[in-house]
Parts: structure tokens; C-alpha cells; sequence
């Protein structure tokens, strides 16, 4: 017990440097931080929604005889970002367990934020079209087929109506 109380003082004399940076780094680790936002905004969502209902109706606005077109678009299910995740499992004796990180990438001026992994597009209902050149079979397969090929719907989910005439 000695021999350790003598070591000691000789020991923190020689490590002073590298236990005076480990704490440096114990006390920088405690200060807390901003914390990355993993939800996804709504309005967001809601804006890339809204844009491409707008982008629809112009693109079938330009349709020739299309007239006048209004565009509504349900969704099953909005924008889905999905973030990256490390898993670690332990198997133990007579159980399992898996733990699930999100991958929080700092970056210098911005701050934190989760790595993103995969953006999923809004998964349509269905579509509404109203315009003016709906009486027209021609135009109204002209629209059916583009709004299919933008929101990924069968045409039983999309209706082409007659814009009232006022």
C-alpha cells in the first residue's frame, strides 16, 4: 500500500497532460447541444403537395383542348424520409436484444442533423381533374393518362369532370 501511495503523485505528475485533456473531453461531452430534428416537417410535406398539384395543373392546362383545369390530389400516405440507422444486436443466453441509433452527421456551420437515407414520394388516393374540354373522350384520356403517369394511379382513381361554365 505504500509502494502505491508513493507511485501515485509520480504517476500524475508524469500523465498530467493526458488525464487533463481526457477531462477537458469529459466536460465538453456534458454540455448539452442542439438535438437534430428527426420528424419530418408538415408543412413541408404540405408545400411539396401543393406543388405538385400546381405543376399538374398547368402541364394539363397546356393540353390541347384542355381549357381551364383544376387539379385535386389525395394522399394515402405524404413524403416519407427515412434516416440511417447503425443496429447493434446482443444474443444472450435466453434473449435478444437489438439497439436501433439514427446516424446524427455534424456539420460546421449548421449544426447537427440525421443522415437521411431514403426519400419516399407521397403515395396518391386518388385524383380529381375538373376543366373545361372534359366533354371532349379525347382530352379526357389525354388527362387520365397524364395524371397516371405523374402520381402513379390506375385511371378507376382518377376522374376528369366538366368545368362549370361560368
Amino acid at each position: 500500500m505504500e509502494k502505491l501511495t508513493k507511485k501515485i503523485p509520480k504517476l500524475l505528475e508524469k500523465y498530467k497532460y493526458a488525464l487533463l485533456i481526457v477531462l477537458l473531453g469529459l466536460c465538453l461531452l456534458a454540455i448539452p447541444g442542439k438535438k437534430a430534428a428527426l420528424a419530418p416537417d408538415v408543412t413541408e410535406a404540405a408545400a411539396v403537395s401543393d406543388t405538385t398539384q400546381a405543376e399538374l395543373e398547368t402541364i394539363l392546362a397546356t393540353i390541347q383542348g384542355a381549357g381551364k383545369v383544376r387539379v385535386m390530389l389525395t394522399e394515402a400516405v405524404g413524403r416519407q424520409t427515412i434516416y440511417q440507422t447503425d443496429e447493434d444486436s446482443d444474443t444472450g443466453e435466453s434473449s435478444r436484444s437489438v439497439r436501433r441509433d439514427t446516424v446524427i452527421v455534424s456539420e460546421s456551420a449548421r449544426g447537427e442533423s440525421a443522415l437521411v437515407a431514403q426519400v419516399n414520394p407521397p403515395q396518391y388516393l386518388g385524383a380529381l381533374v375538373v376543366c373545361q374540354g372534359a366533354d371532349s373522350a379525347a382530352v379526357r384520356l389525354a388527362i387520365v393518362e397524364a395524371v397516371s403517369k405523374v402520381t402513379g394511379l390506375g385511371a378507376n382513381r382518377i376522374s376528369v369532370l366538366k368545368m362549370n361554365g361560368r
